[in-house]
């Protein structure tokens, strides 16, 4: 018996499959076009399977239904970021509290808030600027709790710091040496807003902090 050649099946399937691949994605126009190629060009001596088939097409709807979810999904993401932005706005000329440690020396003037999560036998403060270079260390205030350190500007060496970006660190330790945990947040009126990373970030003056990170409004 003569047996019946599958190489144009296969050469038309992959044509199409090649063509299709010149895209980043496929989507369900594609796939509907590679099943009617394959259903065209089958063995008649090897059919497609019907249950293989219906599997297929199974599959591709639900591709088709995670397409249409993800386009929705997108939408939604986008509106949620531009509603973030425009409350962000509001928040323009208001001081807040944010979590973070880096904060803008204004005026000869930066605010921060240290919580230490219990008694302390030694707390170490160190100021940094945007070069990473310490330009201020002192001791802070020990016991359990929250606690405000406003730093004048002026470096250890007594010089005045120039207005910019500087970052805390908080070092606490008990009397064995171990370890205590400190966390900080930075306090600054906002000056603006920026979404263009994608995050929307509240600008005070020269430092940022996540929209996301806003603890408290002070006024």
């Amino acid at each position: 018996m003569t047996s019946v050649s599958s190489i144009s099946s296969s050469s038309a399937y992959t044509s199409s499959a090649s063509a299709s691949s010149s895209s980043t994605d496929l989507d369900m126009s594609d796939f509907l076009t590679l099943m009617c190629v394959q259903l065209q060009n089958q063995n008649p001596l090897s059919p497609t399977d019907p249950q293989e088939y219906m599997n297929q097409l199974v599959s591709y709807a639900s591709l088709g239904e995670q397409t249409q979810i993800n386009e929705q999904l997108g939408n939604v993401t986008t509106a949620l970021a531009s509603l973030l932005a425009a409350n962000a706005v509001g928040y323009v000329g208001h001081t807040v509290e944010a979590l973070g440690k880096t904060n803008a020396l204004t005026g000869g003037e930066a605010t921060w808030n240290y919580t230490l999560g219990s008694d302390a036998s030694k707390v170490a403060i160190k100021i940094t600027d945007e070069s990473g270079k310490t330009v201020y260390t002192t001791t802070g205030e020990t016991a359990a709790g929250e606690h405000s350190f406003v730093w004048n500007g002026k470096t250890s060496s007594g010089t005045t710091a120039p207005d910019g970006a500087y970052t805390i660190s908080i070092t606490a330790t008990d009397a064995a040496g171990n370890s205590i945990d400190a966390t900080t947040s930075v306090i600054g009126t906002v000056t603006g807003v920026d979404s263009s990373s994608g995050t929307v970030m509240l600008q005070i003056g020269d430092a940022e902090v996540a929209f996301a990170n806003i603890i408290a409004i002070k006024s």
